[in-house]
């Protein structure tokens, strides 16, 4: 044991205090910092008002495109002007574009077009919010005309009632809650999906590079095959858990200094209204209810169980795959094309996972999403897809023990048939290793 941890201590070090290590551990979350403030500064700082005037003589719209702004596209009423008037405007950058309604325009016959005049090309986003706002003022418009109905019963008609979805234990699960479960369980599968790859790559690199270089004899001289290479697999992985750990802490930090760098920008952002909604814009009430709804969904969401779960499948999923990935890489010799084709058993597992975690996501009681949670070549994937969910909703403390417990099973599994590719392939030079020599190697005696 004691030779394992100097093995995974030289591993450890020997990647920590490499500058690569430093600029990629450190200038990461700088630069993702760096583009998110970036997306914030432009977002904000770019969003000039579009401003459209409406010269209404028929009185379609009764000043009501006026009465609300979504903060991007501004209505102004103006009076006794004409086309002619009005282009003037645009040219002298008073206005951006202009609505004329003639006095014999007709809303209810549908046969009049409403034009909107621009100087220049308006951009889709743009247009589309202001086909929205013209649409839904001249919807109600025809609606309280030809059905004789009151604007307190036009809104009651807009209103449905409110559906509510619940478990058999009398728990909610509001649509706040399904969304934060359904993006939480995808951030955590694809980030164990990359950790994977990432890392137990680098694994399979560190055995091809000692056994080119034939540091590999020299090492096994003073220790056996397996101890090397589980201790380069629990050097290399507590390099992967730290640098994890580092980014962490760095993202969440930074996220606290974005206020004080860009204080005015979001302290506009934040004063922007809602999007309108079908019949006008969305109010400071409803607003504050779906700030709530999120806060109330975050709060349902069992975050020591993910965090947990996280940290488990983790490192399971590494152990699991970092010793397939080492006994790749000690096959390997002077041509690393080599690991290409011996690497495809390997990776259609992680794929697969892949696949069956966009069904869990949004189906976590699914068949194929019970038995991908189980199965330990996709269990670190697909679980947390599931246990995003919560505990029963998602999955059943049966299956997550039965998960875990399969996962450990499958793990000393594979260590063990990798160590005796290790312990052979390491030493073997000169000769292009397939899937029938690694057969050979797995039933012969030790």
């Amino acid at each position: 044991m004691n030779k394992i941890l100097i093995i995974a201590r030289r591993e450890f070090l020997s990647r920590v205090q490499k500058k690569t290590f430093l600029l990629t551990t450190i200038g990461l979350p700088i630069l993702i910092f760096g583009i998110y403030a970036l997306i914030i500064y432009f977002a904000v700082k770019t969003s000039d008002n579009f401003t459209v005037a409406v010269a209404d003589e028929a009185n379609v719209f009764e000043n009501k495109l006026s009465e609300k702004s979504d903060g991007e596209i501004k209505f102004v009423s103006v009076k006794n002007e004409t086309p002619q008037s009005l282009k003037q405007q645009i040219e002298e950058k008073k206005i951006d574009a202009f609505v004329f309604i003639p006095s014999n325009f007709n809303v209810i016959e549908n046969k009049d077009s409403i034009q909107v005049i621009s100087g220049k090309s308006i951009g889709i986003i743009t247009r589309e919010k202001i086909e929205r706002r013209i649409t839904n003022v001249i919807e109600e418009k025809k609606m309280l005309g030809s059905l004789n109905l009151t604007k307190a019963e036009l809104d009651s008609l807009q209103q449905t009632n409110k559906i509510i979805f619940t478990s058999t234990t009398g728990v909610e699960d509001s649509n706040k809650k399904a969304g934060l479960s359904y993006g939480v369980g995808f951030a955590s599968g694809f980030l164990i999906y990359f950790i994977l790859f990432i890392y137990g790559t680098m694994v399979m690199r560190g055995v091809m590079e000692e056994k080119t270089n034939r540091i590999a004899e020299v090492i096994i001289s003073s220790v056996k095959p397996f101890q090397l290479m589980l201790g380069k697999i629990i050097g290399i992985g507590s390099v992967g858990l730290v640098q994890f750990l580092i980014w962490v802490i760095l993202l969440i930090g930074l996220q606290f200094l974005l206020p004080l760098i860009l204080p005015d920008l979001l302290a506009q952002m934040q004063a922007q209204p809602m999007q309108p909604a079908i019949a006008g814009g969305a109010t400071a009430t409803q607003e504050s209810a779906a700030i709530a709804g999120i806060m109330n969904g975050l709060e349902q969401i069992n975050w020591v169980l993910i965090i947990g779960c996280f940290i488990f499948y983790f490192l399971g999923g590494y152990f699991l795959y970092a010793s397939l990935f080492a006994a790749v890489g000690s096959t390997v010799n002077e041509d690393p094309q080599d690991a290409q084709s011996l690497m495809l058993p390997i990776t259609m597992p992680i794929i697969f996972a892949m696949v069956i975690m966009m069904n869990a996501v949004n189906n976590p009681n699914s068949s194929i999403a019970i038995f991908g949670s189980i199965f330990p070549l996709t269990s670190p994937i697909v679980m947390m897809a599931r246990v995003a969910h919560g505990v029963p909703e998602g999955v059943t403390a049966l299956e997550l023990i039965a998960s875990m417990a399969c996962l450990i099973i499958g793990f000393l599994g594979t260590t063990w048939l990798a160590g005796k590719i290790y312990r052979t392939g390491i030493l073997m030079y000169g000769k292009k290793v397939t899937w029938k020599t690694i057969g050979a190697w797995l039933v012969r005696k030790s």
